[in-house]
């Protein structure tokens, strides 16, 4: 059975509409509020994780990077649990898609490019232009790091969906590496199966990481910024 390789990445329609804004959402149904005064584990782990996540991202930020504190969680939480459903068989993952990561990276990149002309406009300029640069090099400079700000949302967005569509492209050809050989060679067929388990394993780990790296990222502009 011949299979399109890039299947997994189409964007998924029902009755001829995209169904895109529906899977972005449900994400949002796996972390309820809880109503309760003891709450249940699942929901305790969910509050642990995000209160560490949190600490390591604002322990560096002054009292206006920490007002950011609830907008880089919930970007973390969003990123790691759309990655994380993507796992799923026959499921589609929405961070694959360039036009949605940047959809996410210019807002906020401009939001910290802002903050920053704002609250300190001579500290923003001089990271355009390197201490003690020779005169005849200042245009150049300036072009350069101009340029260089312009690419940090660009970076962002063809990070995230470079990582993710290669993890789930080898998953892809190796499943069906390990489908193929269990009618040539069982033998085969078990060690490719173990590294697909592997490389599975690795993937999830994967999906964390990158969810951990983009938020990261924003929360290293905000501190450039703030």
């Amino acid at each position: 059975m011949n299979e399109n390789l890039f299947a997994p990445f189409v964007v998924p329609v029902m009755l001829g509409i995209p169904i895109t804004t529906l899977i972005i959402m449900f994400p949002a149904l796996l972390f309820p509020t809880p109503n309760r005064l003891i709450t249940n584990r699942m929901v305790a782990i969910q509050q642990w994780l995000t209160k560490l996540t949190s600490k390591q991202l604002m322990i560096t930020h002054n009292l206006k990077g920490q007002t950011w504190s609830l907008m880089l969680i919930s970007l973390f939480l969003f990123i790691a649990s759309t990655n994380l459903l993507g796992m799923m068989p026959h499921s589609f993952t929405p961070t694959t898609q360039l036009s949605m990561n940047l959809g996410m990276a210019v807002p906020l990149w401009a939001g910290t490019v802002v903050m920053g002309f704002r609250n300190k406009m001579e500290t923003s300029l001089a990271h355009l232009l390197p201490l003690g640069t020779p005169t005849f090099l200042i245009p150049m400079l300036v072009m350069i790091e101009t340029i260089s700000l312009f690419i940090q949302p660009l970076a962002l967005a063809v990070r995230l969906t470079a990582n993710i569509t290669a993890g789930h492209l080898l998953l892809h050809l190796i499943g069906s590496a390990t489908l193929a050989l269990t009618s040539i060679s069982l033998p085969t067929a078990l060690i490719t199966f173990i590294i697909l388990t592997l490389l599975v394993i690795l993937e999830f780990a994967v999906a964390l990481i990158q969810a951990y790296v983009f938020t990261l990222l924003v929360s290293l502009y905000l501190q450039d910024n703030t």
